[in-house]
């Protein structure tokens, strides 16, 4: 069975930029928003491809069309690296990284099954054998870590860990597709000094002259997953189609509510109540921070390659236990216009740094008040099924980041579904994944390999 599969290490490299950073760029200042996180926390991606030729399984190694396409993807991402200089140097302090071109971490792996039997039913506490580690002790931070895994098949994963102190969702795709385009640029003979041609997106790197780091630390860092505590993680496919009469209903007091909007209101309404199910104090209230892309919403808007992290979550007050579905879509469509419109262009100098910290002292008070405090992110939108590192575009495409109490948002393959990724409490998942309500909209955990797979 695929869940007693383990993945098997074939080689640790490390891969160094193609042409060497110029003293100028030696030392990279991270923004504030940068600082807030903690230098152990990573965004994982990981990219699942079908098998493009025939294959001829060897067990214990890669075979010569594996090591040849290993081969292909170290070298474009030396090429990209050049862009991408800070991914390729260590963290100095909370708010310098090192661009010394050490190096990102490259990992050559296996899997002793098949693709299409993994996707068939996606178990996430597998995710972590495809997530690259170090394994050196006591090392410098690693910017970035990339796995390339070899299914039986001949289909891959290709997982990207990025540390979240530069980067947020948004640069990580930045970066891929920027490396997807040098992939793919490898076999045209006009590739050197021809990137913007070829159509590679490179890095703007702008976040810390907007909000310069700050001498006084906000000591308060965004939460890493606690090992000792029990949580655990399921993927839901939420049906658009099914959501048509909660959308109809919603629209009445919200202009044209959104389909990420309907499945965080039904998501956070069920984790709610699987929450006050076990609680003492059923009658405490909850908070959701939903995550803004910044980029969007500043006067004049940000390019969409601007690399930092440039997101921002705003609050979500539930207190009514008896709160109705449509009401908590129309209570995110206010938090959301509220924030564009009275803070979403502060984030800029001297009011950036009141704005970070009256959010801190909100969530201080949020937690002084026994408040259930949920956060939520949407990858929707995002172009993570067009990265074609030359032998075709995803077959699926999962994320791995397992806080408590935390929701990930992410466009099904073929556009129509959006899937959740909801971490809870064990005994509250026990209860959400049981709920009437969520499974009249969702189908909990089913295959992803979608009748466009090539296998």
């Amino acid at each position: 069975m695929v869940k007693e599969m383990k993945v098997e290490i074939i080689s640790r490299k490390t891969i160094r930029p193609s042409s060497p950073t110029p003293h100028h760029h030696k030392n990279f200042k991270l923004s504030l928003l940068d600082q807030r996180y903690s230098p152990n926390l990573y965004g994982n991606m990981i990219f699942f491809y079908s098998s493009t030729s025939n294959y001829d399984h060897t067990y214990g190694d890669f075979n010569p069309h594996a090591l040849k396409m290993s081969s292909h993807l170290q070298k474009s991402l030396s090429k990209t690296l050049v862009h991408f200089y800070p991914l390729a140097g260590r963290l100095k302090d909370a708010a310098t990284i090192e661009c010394n071109d050490q190096g990102v971490y490259f990992v050559e792996a296996r899997m002793d099954c098949h693709l299409l039997n993994f996707l068939s039913q996606p178990d996430s506490t597998l995710f972590q054998h495809f997530i690259p580690t170090s394994s050196a002790e006591n090392e410098d931070v690693i910017v970035l870590l990339v796995q390339l895994t070899l299914f039986n098949c001949g289909g891959i994963a290709i997982a990207v860990s990025l540390l979240h102190k530069i980067a947020d969702a948004s640069s990580l795709c930045t970066f891929v597709q920027s490396w997807t385009a040098a992939s793919t640029a490898l076999d045209q003979s006009e590739f050197i000094g021809h990137d913007q041609r070829l159509g590679q997106v490179l890095p703007l790197f702008i976040g810390s002259t907007l909000l310069p780091p700050s001498e006084m630390l906000i000591t308060r860092t965004v939460d890493i997953p606690d090992p000792l505590q029990n949580f655990t993680t399921r993927r839901f496919v939420f049906s658009t189609s099914k959501m048509a009469s909660l959308k109809a209903k919603a629209a009445i007091t919200t202009n044209n509510p959104t389909n990420v909007e309907l499945v965080s209101a039904v998501v956070v309404k069920c984790a709610i109540a699987a929450a006050q199910s076990i609680s003492t104090s059923s009658s405490s209230p909850s908070v959701l921070f939903h995550a803004v892309n910044l980029r969007k919403r500043m006067v004049s808007p940000l390019p969409a390659n601007t690399v930092g992290n440039l997101v921002w979550a705003f609050p979500v007050l539930i207190e009514e236990s008896d709160i109705k579905l449509h009401e908590v879509v129309v209570k995110l469509r206010k938090g959301l216009t509220d924030f564009c419109n009275d803070k979403a262009n502060r984030f800029k100098g001297e009011d950036g740094f009141t704005v970070v910290s009256e959010y801190h002292k909100k969530e201080v008070e949020f937690s002084s008040r026994g408040v259930n405090i949920f956060r939520c992110t949407s990858l929707c939108k995002f172009p993570i099924y067009d990265m074609d590192f030359g032998w075709g575009k995803p077959t699926w495409v999962a994320t791995s980041m397992g806080f408590k109490n935390f929701i990930v948002l992410i466009d099904s393959k073929l556009g129509e579904n959006i899937e959740a990724w909801v971490t809870l409490a064990e005994q509250e998942m026990a209860i959400f994944q049981r709920d009437e309500m969520l499974l009249s909209f969702a189908s909990l955990n089913p295959s992803a390999a979608v009748h466009e797979s090539r296998m």
